[in-house]
């Protein structure tokens, strides 16, 4: 049986030549052979561990090149890839550690005396330095090691990677990502999307989520191309380096900010795409209007990966603002109702999805994945949308936003849409706060272009959509609250405003 090690496959993609360049960061150069040699070296530091099989390497560092090759090291050594946002602080650590229970840890240098303390704590028997400086305790280990490594035998059914969940809504899960997981959808995208033998791409994507670990990342490695590489997003530095760029994937606040830089030279790129966040459909004609590419948008999720995409080349379709296009080869994908019959075009449902990138479950919580699949093997995704007559996807909201006003059905992406429409409105972000007669009501919380009233604002939104679904209350914000994919995090929101409609005491 062939090793269906992910790291196999990714390094047949290398090109003939490993002392080309793969990853520039700033003129530094590393090439494909530094990638090869060190993450040969880190993969034999951790076999030295004598680690049990299927054991967590959780990894709570900066991004940084070394912090790649440490990724590649973990599949090579057949081990499971657990990446940490370095934002979490010491409680979020704590669950995480305790949760995927892993045997070591891998930290940035400021952080080792509070992070080895609590990994410790838990029984954790190995922690790591890594900075973004390549300096480290890791690599110190390292470099006594052969840069000579024979990918440990894995099959495609096998964990490759553990990702928590955002936990925007609750506490976050760890969704089971295995080999063949990550392989098929990051072939079905280099297909896709159309990579080409000289791509560049440029990466400003944090490393410990699907959209820079695995959609960006894997399809340059697949590839063979070349990465610019940012270990943090600023957006002047970024668009300096757009002439030399082929494809830039982004959140929509990269695309923002880009939008405010004098110069953005497009002339050799082919490919933008947006994702993790909704792109405001304002957003995506502005980018039209200023470079003439049209942002592709795609869905996916932890879970699930890649999920649908607008269509690459013109063949294949138009691209379509506003939708995240229809289903990407190979994956299934319906809207039911709440009762679990298919919507008719057009009609609004729940988003449910099949196919070999869907994720094997929750880690430890077999109860909580039963409940997330259908009898018949589906993957609900909490997400509410409709398809339209083409197959493209329009995406609503969350199921968990769903706000019942007076017994009505308010789904907040739909008010948000006619809100981002008026003048003077940035962004919005509706909610469902507790009501004493409607038990929730909807309330707006937007950012400015100058000075909004909120009742003209209402007063016009009266005129546009069903009374039921006009706020109760717009309250203007200075910005909203965003995890580090650029999502707004509505949990914290109706957290602040949970009181808005409560009579004094």
């Amino acid at each position: 049986m062939p090793n269906a090690n992910l790291y196999a496959a990714l390094r047949a993609g290398f090109p003939a030549d490993l002392d080309t360049t793969a990853i520039d960061v700033d003129g530094a150069l590393y090439s494909w052979r530094d990638l090869e040699r060190g993450s040969a070296m880190l993969a034999n530091w951790l076999g030295r561990l004598d680690l049990p099989a299927g054991s967590r390497v959780a990894v709570h560092t900066d991004k940084c090149v070394e912090g790649l090759i440490l990724y590649l090291a973990v599949l090579r050594a057949g081990l499971v890839y657990l990446p940490l946002n370095p934002a979490y602080h010491a409680a979020e650590l704590a669950h995480f550690i305790a949760d995927a229970a892993p045997g070591v840890v891998v930290c940035a240098g400021r952080n080792f005396g509070w992070v080895s303390k609590l990994a410790f704590q838990r029984g954790v028997r190995w922690v790591f330095t890594l900075n973004d400086d390549r300096t480290g305790t890791l690599l110190d280990r390292a470099t006594q090691m052969s840069d000579v490594h024979e990918p440990v035998a894995r099959r495609a059914d096998d964990l490759a990677a553990i990702l928590y969940t955002s936990g925007t809504t609750g506490r976050s899960k760890g969704a089971m990502l295995s080999h063949g997981n990550l392989l098929s959808n990051a072939r079905t995208l280099k297909q896709f999307w159309d990579w080409r033998p000289d791509d560049v791409l440029l990466h400003a994507l944090p490393i410990f989520h699907v959209h820079g670990l695995f959609v960006a990342s894997h399809g340059a490695l697949l590839n063979g191309s070349t990465m610019l590489w940012f270990d943090r997003f600023d957006a002047a530095a970024v668009a300096r380096r757009f002439p030399e760029a082929t494809v830039f994937m982004g959140v929509p606040t990269l695309y923002v900010r880009l939008l405010q830089e004098r110069t953005l030279d497009c002339r050799r790129m082919r490919l933008f795409i947006s994702g993790s966040a909704p792109l405001l459909i304002e957003t995506w004609a502005q980018w039209q209007a200023r470079t003439g590419h049209l942002i592709l948008e795609r869905y996916g999720m932890s879970e699930t990966l890649m999920l649908t995409s607008n269509p690459c080349r013109p063949e294949d379709g138009e691209r379509v603002g506003g939708t995240v296009g229809p289903a990407l080869p190979g994956v299934g994908l319906r809207i039911v109702g709440d009762a679990g019959e298919l919507c008719a075009a057009g009609e609004i449902g729940h988003v449910q999805v099949s196919g070999p990138s869907v994720f094997r479950g929750y880690w430890q919580m077999p109860e909580k994945t039963a409940e997330e699949f259908t009898s018949d093997g589906w993957f609900k995704t909490g997400d509410v949308g409709r398809l339209d007559t083409r197959g493209y996807l329009t995406l609503i909201g969350r199921s968990k936003d769903l706000i019942i006003s007076g017994g009505f059905n308010v789904y907040p992406a739909e008010v948000e849409g006619y809100l981002n429409e008026l003048p003077g409105v940035g962004e919005s972000a509706v909610i469902g706060v507790p009501h004493p007669d409607f038990g929730e009501a909807v309330v707006a919380v937007v950012t400015a272009h100058g000075h909004p009233d909120p009742e003209t604002l209402v007063q016009a939104l009266k005129a546009r959509i069903a009374g039921f679904k006009v706020p109760k209350r717009v309250i203007v914000a200075a910005e909203l609250p965003r995890n580090a994919m650029g999502k707004v995090q509505k949990k914290l929101l109706r957290e602040q405003h949970a009181k808005l409609f409560t009579p004094p005491s």
